[in-house]
């Protein structure tokens, strides 16, 4: 993870949502805990369930902001947020400098070829922006149970 390490401070950045709208991580400071997911690619399998876990979830989330980051278009971050009524933020990381800046464009292996691809991962970062938990290439079937037993764990708010 670029040698990121939990208690570290998160690397701020500031990227372009599906609205074509920037973020900037900083803006969160001292106001929301961030949940920071990094997925390969929209309307995919595995990628879909992670996002509907989380769209399921998500107001178990109080005083967290869920971030999801791939390299899809703002337009295709659109559709997947139309097609699956998705209620938080897509940022599209055309450019791979956020999945570069956390160390989740990594090489990665399917039936014997090697390419370069995002590692499914996710950072739990707090409202003072210190990485809290680091999920190293996630199992999207535990996925959502993990984060919101470590976001209670941790001491960051959940909502009843």
């Amino acid at each position: 993870m670029a040698g990121l390490k939990e208690g570290n401070k998160a690397p701020d950045f500031t990227a372009i949502d599906q609205d074509g709208k920037k973020v900037k991580l900083s803006s969160f400071k001292g106001k929301k805990n961030v949940v920071l997911y990094f997925y390969p690619k929209d309307m995919t399998p595995g990628c879909t369930t992670q996002a509907c876990d989380f769209r399921d979830q998500h107001k178990k989330f109080k005083n967290t902001v869920i971030l999801g980051v791939s390299l899809d278009s703002t337009e295709r971050h659109q559709k997947f947020i139309e097609k699956y009524d998705l209620p938080f933020t897509l940022i599209a990381d055309t450019d791979k400098k956020l999945v570069e800046k956390y160390g989740v464009w990594q090489e990665k292996k399917l039936y014997g070829k090697t390419y370069m691809g995002i590692v499914r991962s996710t950072f739990i970062i707090d409202k003072t922006g210190t990485i809290k938990k680091i999920f190293p290439k996630v199992k999207v079937k535990t996925h959502i149970k993990d984060v919101l037993s470590t976001l209670k764990e941790i001491g960051l708010v959940l909502a009843n």
